[in-house]
């Protein structure tokens, strides 16, 4: 769905100075569509990816569901060298990472030999290659692990594979923030653009569906006991009780606004604001997050045109951004949305996905829904969108929380 009878909003002189890092190529694999648009037309129609884990045999476990990414072939998306030494988690990867830097018009071969660099967040690195070989160990003996196993599993492999394949010799990283990390990474980015750099592939994704992974998952204790998918994972709702895990995530192409505008590109929105923060002893900050991003972004509370909440699907978590959000913005004050709610939430790719529908409400003028919650819960005063709302979009702000008291916050703008 697109909106061509709104015109795209100004934005402020003052804000407009403050952009500096802009996205110009946005690359998507998610359990409801396969590449950026296919994903945000699907997201639109509200179609959800939560379903039966097909990936591994899960009848004997007490969760069953998962949003997986579906009609993923491998050997479309990767050269068959590097099919024996990656991960499912790294493959994708590849694949959205390419999806990207097609997208943005440019790349590597344009730019100084040190140019560009890669920043990608990580919560599980390479689980189900790991697993693979620890049974390999255990059954058969050293000699039939791989080689590969010395890498494939550590969590800063999708940076180093995407720098290898694209020659992104740059300034490069990995951060680890659990759902955080999403936005933690296109700041540390936007950082390394600051500093000079001339273009950044940088964002989240995760998979971890395999038994080890999905071991992991049970022990934390917050994954829906619901069995029914539409009913599972329901943010902000009276009956919610948990999230449903996902893999897949976003990566996207940033630039300075300078270097994009020079080659004529095209852009999606600037990363305008960014703070993060970290839970002190019964004192969780996510409010503080988000007042400081947009402080780093100088827009005004009653700027901000929606807001993609973390939404954890838990009863106590919910609640609690709901009153960040109420404080921040009064009661029902701004739209919020969770197209999360679609997908599971995707570790370090949740976050960069809300990242991409933020920019594509941007450039559409709609806010995507949220689904499954039919209403938000009486002690949850929040404005939830429940269907596609076509509205002025101007600035967007993301929230993430990660486990273990990471609290981020970003500030997309309309340039």
């Amino acid at each position: 769905m697109t909106t061509a009878t709104l015109d795209r909003p100004a934005v402020r002189a003052d804000v407009r100075a403050t952009l500096g890092s802009v996205v110009t190529g946005i690359g998507v694999v998610a359990p409801n569509g396969l590449g950026a648009e296919a994903w945000w037309a699907a997201t639109l129609r509200g179609e959800s990816g939560i379903r039966p884990v097909t990936r591994f045999d899960a009848s004997r476990y007490p969760v069953r569901i998962a949003g997986e990414v579906p009609d993923f072939r491998d050997d479309e998306h990767l050269p068959s060298r590097l099919l024996t030494q990656t991960d499912r988690v790294t493959r994708l990867s590849l694949a959205a990472a390419q999806e990207a830097l097609d997208d943005c018009g440019t790349g590597p071969a344009a730019l100084p030999e040190y140019g560009a660099g890669v920043v990608t967040a990580s919560s599980a690195g390479g689980f189900e290659f790991g697993q693979r070989e620890l049974q390999a160990l255990w059954s058969k003996g050293g000699q039939h692990v791989s080689a590969y196993q010395s890498f494939a599993w550590f969590y800063a492999v999708n940076t180093g594979q995407i720098s290898i394949r694209h020659g992104l010799r740059g300034s490069s990283g990995v951060v680890v923030a659990e759902q955080a990390g999403g936005l933690d990474a296109v700041a540390h980015a936007r950082r390394q653009i600051r500093k000079g750099a001339r273009l950044m592939v940088t964002g989240g994704v995760d998979s971890a569906l395999c038994p080890w992974g999905w071991a992991a998952h049970l022990a934390a204790g917050d994954l829906s006991p619901v069995p029914d998918p539409a009913r599972a994972y329901l943010p902000f709702d009276a009956a919610a009780r948990g999230h449903v895990v996902g893999e897949g995530g976003a990566l996207f192409v940033l630039e300075s606004e300078a270097a994009a505008r020079e080659r004529d590109a095209r852009v999606y929105g600037a990363f305008t604001g960014y703070a993060a923060t970290f839970d002190g002893a019964g004192a969780p900050r996510l409010g503080d997050a988000a007042r400081l991003a947009l402080e780093d972004a100088g827009v005004r509370p009653d700027e901000i045109d929606v807001v993609f909440a973390d939404a954890a699907g838990a009863r106590a978590a919910d609640r609690a951004e709901a009153e960040v959000l109420a404080a921040l913005f009064g009661p029902r004050g701004v739209p919020v949305t969770a197209p999360k709610s679609m997908t599971g939430r995707l570790l370090a790719g949740g976050a960069s996905l809300d990242v991409a529908a933020a920019l594509l409400s941007l450039r559409d003028q709609v806010i995507p829904p949220t689904t499954g919650t039919a209403a938000p819960a009486a002690d949850c005063p929040v404005d939830l969108v429940t269907a596609p709302r076509e509205t002025s979009v101007r600035h967007a702000l993301v929230l993430a929380r990660g486990r273990g008291g990471f609290n981020s916050a970003a500030v997309l703008s309309a340039v």
